[in-house]
């Protein structure tokens, strides 16, 4: 167990790590060769440029003025300058609310803190019980436990004291909560209305699409939209099935590259062939000339792209059942997205379309029917997920310790027991060692989402998130804190009868605070630290720039500025929020550790959402409403841990008025959700009118078909030097007036055959346009 020392061990080295960190940062940042990584959001919005190429030789790469090294910590300040309003305008609003979860934590623990340290420590600290337990019964504790609830004694009247806390916390967190939901939900719907025109807003996804024998998909989507919204319905795209397509273009960028690289090094070599073996990995196989050999396949798999592009749009049966329908106003799309289109609810099934960039497209191909039995199949696989993760994380923390190095590797006994290192090992061992063996848990749970069938990056990263949330509260929080306690009082436990274990457990709950606190500084101190180095996108943007880049269009790809990170981000947020609610009542020692977290990690990311990342997509903050419901979720933990606790401190007078606390933030919860919650899940008509009158008026002769005509096409049909033809043909059909007869024989509900022009119908005669 980590006493006061390990911990300050474990506190120097993480935060010298940091310091190390930001120095780093601070030198690299500085140099004119690494200014697209670190200013690329800059360089993507068009506002900055490469460093000037004149000058001395080493000045291009290296900064010599040494008096900007002297303020190497000024970045923390420059990012705190951008007022909100602006930096909406530069990052985008889900940018700017996640920033507001860092302060949101802030504004809970820092009166929490504050309060929890001058009434319950001298509370808890005023007692001599775990001094007393570890002589009469070897109940192991440190000096930071005496600072918990632990240090009371059964029936002690103390503990009304932490009661009327825990009503305070809770009061206090609630009144927080309510007003950022009610700034956030404010938020959203001023930047909706001044938001400029997006294809989105207009368009709706229409999904299991009913099939007709007499007619494609495209010419039922575009009957049936013009029976039943005749006077708004404007286009419409079908969606197709182009991920052969898809991975074969992929492939060819990956050939293309590979083709830049000897191109370039057959330039640098000065005419000398060069020569690649054809074998794995080029270790062995016939040899052949590089560029000849990476031009032969090109144009080899360039055939085969065309041609299966011909399929895609000849084939019907790789047109979807599915289409994204667009419509004259903003306000007959909210109509649309937010009604029950037929009485059959299963068919013609609607929702808002997001936005293009915000698509995934791959998995528009799935059929909506499958889509059930791919959820459940995924649940029942994060279920032994879940589970089963606890044998690993616990056999790697069990080697983290003295003990578990001690057994494993007995020739090390001598150097862990040295006084220095056994600090190290105990306060620093088992934060880093659960943190590495959770590296790899987002891109599972991302690989899970996507099996799932979700239609955008958004909802992808929404789930996987909320994955990721019940993974930490189970395998990191329960598990850490009640197998660990039962683990280190086992001795106890064998030594005792069996109505005195539930007491043990609720003496040692207290004290895996320590764990966490180290747990902390590795993740929340040091870990934020080291994400402001970005390591990975510095490496592979120097790599991409020395083998690939040949044009300043190439080096702007290189970049890889990452995003926000949604599905990771903010599992790890909630985390904190659940152990500061938690361990406020029960041991405040840990509150500064994480207000130290949320400080750190909002002058961070804001640095970063202003200078490097570039978000994915714009859901303009449809997350809040789960952020909101993680922190009611954790509220209402803490509160049935605290019950538990207190229960096995027989505090029977005291306990029972804790009831009402869970029932109290439940009812809190359902208020918010019903007043603030729609605002992040409908879209009021009111504001939709508003909006298309103050652009009708300003802008009479919009075109707006063209505008949505080939929004959601899909990225393989766009931009690429070797589809003339296929955009040709699909040119063709869009600018001539064709005719669509209808292939019914009896057509109660339509008064007329559908005509196609520039004005009236916009669908393909074969087959809809494509996505």
């Amino acid at each position: 167990m980590a006493t006061l020392q390990d911990i300050g061990v474990s506190a120097g080295i993480n935060i010298l790590s940091a310091f190390v960190f930001f120095i780093i940062f601070a030198i690299l940042r500085l140099q004119p060769f690494n200014d697209r990584v670190y200013f690329s959001k800059w360089y993507l919005k068009g506002l900055r440029s490469s460093p000037s190429r004149g000058g001395a030789f080493a000045q291009r790469f290296v900064n010599l003025d040494f008096r900007s090294y002297m303020k190497f910590l000024n970045w923390m300040p420059e990012a705190l300058k951008m007022p909100e309003p602006e930096l909406i305008d530069h990052a985008g609003l889900d940018s700017v609310v996640y920033l507001r979860i860092y302060w949101l934590g802030l504004k809970i623990f820092a009166p929490i803190a504050v309060l929890a340290w001058a009434v319950l420590v001298p509370v808890n600290w005023t007692n001599n019980t775990l001094e007393m337990a570890k002589q009469l019964r070897n109940v192991t504790s440190s000096d930071i436990d005496k600072l918990s609830v632990s240090n009371i004694p059964e029936y002690s009247m103390r503990f009304w004291t932490h009661i009327v806390m825990a009503y305070a916390f809770t009061i206090w967190t609630c009144y927080v909560l309510m007003k950022e939901y009610e700034t956030i939900a404010n938020m959203r719907l001023q930047f909706v209305a001044s938001e400029a025109r997006r294809p989105d807003q207009f368009t709706v996804l229409v999904r299991n699409v009913p099939p007709d024998a007499d007619e494609s998909v495209s010419e039922l989507v575009e009957h049936f939209f013009l029976v039943n919204h005749p006077d708004h319905y404007l286009t419409h795209q079908v969606v197709c099935n182009a991920n052969k397509l898809a991975d074969l273009v992929k492939k060819k960028k990956k050939l293309q590259n590979w083709l830049d690289y000897y191109q370039l090094k057959y330039a640098r070599k000065n005419s000398q062939r060069i020569m690649v073996k054809l074998g794995f990995l080029g270790l062995w196989g016939q040899k052949v000339d590089a560029i000849e050999h990476y031009i032969a396949e090109i144009d080899k798999i360039s055939k085969e792209i065309s041609k299966e592009r011909e399929e895609v749009v000849n084939d019907p049966k790789s047109i979807m059942p599915a289409a994204f329908v667009s419509f004259k106003t903003r306000w007959a799309a909210a109509v649309c997205a937010q009604t029950q289109q037929t009485r059959n609810p299963t068919q013609w099934l609607t929702e808002w379309a997001p936005e293009p960039r915000d698509v995934f497209w791959s998995n528009l191909a799935i059929p909506y029917v499958s889509l059930t039995v791919r959820r459940l199949i995924m649940h029942v696989a994060f279920f032994f997920l879940t589970f089963f993760f606890i044998i690993p994380i616990a056999f790697v923390q069990s080697l983290a310790t003295i003990e578990g190095i001690v057994k494993v590797a007995p020739f090390l006994k001598v150097i862990v027991e040295d006084k220095f290192m056994k600090s190290v090992i105990q306060g620093f061992l088992p934060g880093i060692a659960l943190k590495i063996f959770l590296a790899f848990l987002p891109s599972i749970l991302m690989v899970m989402s996507k099996f799932e069938g979700f239609t955008s990056i958004s909802s992808l990263e929404r789930r996987a998130a909320f994955r990721y949330y019940i993974f930490n509260l189970v395998n990191v929080f329960l598990a850490s804190v009640i197998t660990g306690a039962a683990f280190e009082q086992l001795n106890s436990f064998l030594n005792q009868s069996p109505n005195q274990i539930p007491k043990t457990i609720g003496v040692a709950i207290p004290m895996k605070a320590t764990f966490f606190i180290t747990y902390i500084m590795v993740d929340g101190w040091a870990g934020v630290a080291g994400e402001i180095l970005m390591l990975k996108p510095l490496i592979m943007f120097h790599l991409k720039n020395a083998f690939l880049v040949k044009t300043e269009k190439d080096r702007e790809e290189a970049m890889d500025p990452g995003s926000i990170g949604f599905n990771t981000g903010e599992p790890r947020i909630q985390l904190y929020f659940l152990l500061g609610l938690v361990y406020a009542p029960v041991t405040p020692m840990l509150l500064p550790f994480i207000l130290v977290f949320f400080a750190l990690a909002y002058i961070v990311y804001r640095h970063q959402i202003i200078n490097v990342y570039n978000q994915e997509y714009e859901s303009a903050a449809a997350f809040w409403p789960d952020v909101h419901g993680r922190v009611i979720a954790a509220l209402v933990i803490s509160q049935l841990l605290l019950m538990g606790l207190l229960g096995t401190k027989h505090a029977a007078l005291a306990a029972p008025f804790l009831i009402a606390l869970p029932v109290l933030t439940i009812g809190f919860h359902h208020f918010c959700k019903g007043r603030y919650e729609p605002a992040f899940i409908r879209y009021p008509l009111q504001e939709a009118m508003m909006k298309d009158t103050l652009e009708s008026a300003r802008e009479p002769n919009l075109n707006l078909k063209g505008y949505l005509q080939n929004a959601y096409i899909h990225p393989v049909f766009k931009g690429d030097e070797d589809d003339d033809d296929i955009d040709d043909k699909l040119r063709k059909f869009e600018d001539e007036a064709i005719i669509v007869p209808t292939k019914r024989q009896s057509r109660r509900n339509t008064p007329a055959p559908s005509r196609i022009s520039g004005e009236d119908s916009p669908s393909l005669p074969f087959s809809g346009k494509l996505v």
